[in-house]
């Protein structure tokens, strides 16, 4: 069993004792989407770290596209519950790079993948994402990519 894993199981518990609703809440939806990923395709198979991390990055996402509906809709309570429940994933996620930090990863990433225009894309994308390795949105490598591709 990942190291990851087992401390979002202790972490539930320790929230459970404390009755604390949102965190117990949140941990349980991501240990279920981690065991979904787990038991998904023909056989079940014990993911790593890496692959936890990936999990709690798209439920991440999911939370952090759901607040933003919410808001657009005008239901300011529904958006809070995916904000506070997004506070407690990013606590398990690694540290978001900044846009200088990011532009600077991607630009040595790109650079070293010897991409020089918008047909290379995927391979710069290939280069970029590796080098960010979970550190920033896809979104925003991308569109930062296009701008060094672009000139």
């Amino acid at each position: 069993m990942s190291t990851l894993k087992e401390q979002l199981k202790s972490d539930l518990t320790s929230a459970m004792r404390e009755r604390d609703q949102v965190r117990a809440g949140s941990l349980r939806m991501a240990l279920t989407a981690v065991t979904n990923e787990e038991v998904a395709g023909t056989e079940h198979r014990e993911l790593s770290d890496d692959d936890v991390l990936k999990v709690l990055t798209k439920e991440a996402k999911k939370r952090r596209e759901a607040a933003t509906a919410y808001v657009g809709a005008g239901r300011p309570e529904l958006a809070a519950k995916e904000e506070a429940e997004l506070a407690v994933l990013e606590a398990y996620l690694p540290k978001q790079l900044g846009d200088d930090e990011l532009e600077s990863v991607v630009r040595e990433a790109v650079t070293a993948s010897g991409a020089s225009g918008m047909p290379q894309m995927g391979l710069a994308m290939k280069a970029a994402n590796a080098a960010v390795a979970g550190r920033a949105e896809g979104g925003r490598v991308a569109a930062i990519v296009r701008r060094v591709l672009a000139g």
